[in-house]
């Protein structure tokens, strides 16, 4: 079959008006995207390997648009494209896709055709861990300084079903994962914000950490010295990255604690500052700050920066930062019982994320660590958890592995399911204490995700 290439004049203009587009996957990504596509005169397909009742709400909107599908398998047919899009959830190793490739037939990810239809400056956040919280903090300051804006992407709402409601006077916030960047072309953010990069999900890219790096640099690789990068000084990774591939090409504005910088937020006299176009503002004490925790005076300082691009004041900017409650699962605290706070880190789906919460609390902690591990390696934690854990819980398929880490180091215990974990924790608990689910694992081994493992800790602690 005579292949008809999407030129990159097309997809930045969005003319896609009689192309045939397969889209893999027809879960919420997938269904905006075949909606988008279809609105824009695109021929749509879309083809799941799921069970036709397992879909069944989401095919009924695809019925609705009058879109052919399949499901229980990929046929040939998804390969009439000219072009095909994929949803994060699809690996990138999947037969469909690599046949794709020796095709030659162009892959896309949700997120580059949504961008290709967007009117408003967007905002792309992206790092192994923060981005979520960065994200929501982004879109609540926007919101306070009375920015109109819609947050989305990785996060809650797929970029496609909401790009066209933009205008020019819009900003679009858009937490974007590795996968997304993997497939991206022309996807050119205003502002980008690279919060760090440590190893994860390694399994998607052949266990080589160069891989990952690169995917997350893609996030900037379109960008001008029109716009704006904001990147973590304190991360290795991710300053050596930036100032290799970025820094001749783009804007960039520096966050860090130990470090003052010409152009960028760091810490001064315990007080968040920016420097941003030769002016330089006293944001907030740090102490003031609502999110406690290193990581999110990080995400804070790369909040802050991110909105005084777009016009935000300072004295609006601080009372978000002084207000901002955080997002759910993400170091939630549930309840207080009997002196002792439970709090929920289901997000915490790597050892980094586990390290920078264990640094958020000076109360002991009993810490649920495991599930479906993904290659952890837990010495990064040994120091933290010889000074500030008092007692594990090993759950999920890793328990084992959880308990050969640490039993010599801690009291630890075995549980083979959340309630029982929830009480092992309790027992070991005294008033004044911390009850922290932190994992550094997946989720899919006893739940449907981390929201669904939070969900489930909270539920059984509010019955205590």
């Amino acid at each position: 079959m005579e292949q008809c290439e999407i030129e990159v004049e097309d997809m930045i203009t969005g003319n896609i008006q009689g192309k045939k587009v397969s889209v893999i996957g027809a879960a919420r990504s997938g269904v905006a995207a075949a909606r988008l596509l279809k609105t824009h005169g695109a021929n749509v397909f879309v083809s799941d390997s799921g069970s036709e009742e397992k879909l069944k709400e989401n095919l009924a909107d695809i019925k609705n648009l009058d879109i052919e599908y399949e499901t229980g398998n990929h046929s040939q047919r998804v390969f009439d494209a000219d072009l095909i899009v994929i949803s994060p959830g699809v690996p990138s190793n999947v037969p469909i896709l690599k046949e794709a490739e020796r095709r030659d037939i162009q892959i896309v990810s949700e997120l580059e055709i949504a961008s290709w239809f967007c009117a408003a400056p967007m905002i792309g956040v992206t790092g192994t861990n923060g981005k979520t919280t960065t994200t929501t903090l982004i879109g609540r300051i926007l919101q306070d300084g009375r920015k109109k804006n819609i947050v989305g992407g990785n996060i809650g709402t797929a970029f496609s079903s909401f790009v066209d409601t933009l205008d020019a006077q819009s900003i679009a916030v858009l937490e974007v994962s590795s996968f997304q960047l993997d497939y991206s072309h022309t996807f050119h953010p205003k502002v980008s914000i690279l919060l760090n990069i440590t190893p994860d999900h390694l399994d998607r890219y052949d266990h080589n950490f160069e891989k990952y790096i690169a995917s997350k640099c893609r996030i900037f690789e379109n960008q001008t010295r029109e716009d704006v990068l904001i990147y973590n000084y304190d991360d290795e990774e991710t300053r050596e990255h930036v100032r290799r591939l970025a820094s001749l090409h783009v804007r960039t504005l520096a966050f860090g604690r130990e470090r003052q910088f010409e152009e960028g937020a760091f810490v001064d006299q315990e007080t968040l500052v920016t420097m941003v176009g030769g002016r330089k503002s006293e944001v907030i004490p740090i102490d003031q700050i609502s999110i406690r925790g290193i990581h999110n005076l990080y995400n804070a300082m790369a909040a802050t920066l991110a909105a005084e691009t777009f016009d935000v004041t300072i004295p609006s900017i601080r009372a978000t930062l002084k207000n901002f409650k955080g997002v759910e699962h993400r170091l939630e605290f549930v309840r207080e019982v009997h002196g002792v706070k439970y709090v929920n880190d289901s997000k915490a789906t790597n050892v980094d994320s586990v390290w920078y919460a264990l640094q958020s609390f000076s109360e002991p902690i009993i810490v649920l660590l495991g599930g479906r591990d993904k290659g952890n390696d837990y010495s990064r934690l040994f120091d933290l958890v010889e000074r500030h854990v008092k007692a594990i819980v090993a759950i999920g398929e890793s328990a084992e592995k959880v308990f050969e880490e640490f039993h010599t180091m801690k009291p630890t215990a075995r549980a083979s399911s959340m309630e029982e974990a929830v009480s092992a924790a309790t027992k070991f608990a005294s008033p004044g204490d911390v009850v922290l689910l932190s994992p550094a694992c997946a989720s899919f081994d006893w739940f449907t995700n981390y929201e669904h493992r939070g969900q489930v800790f909270k539920k059984i602690v509010n019955a205590l």
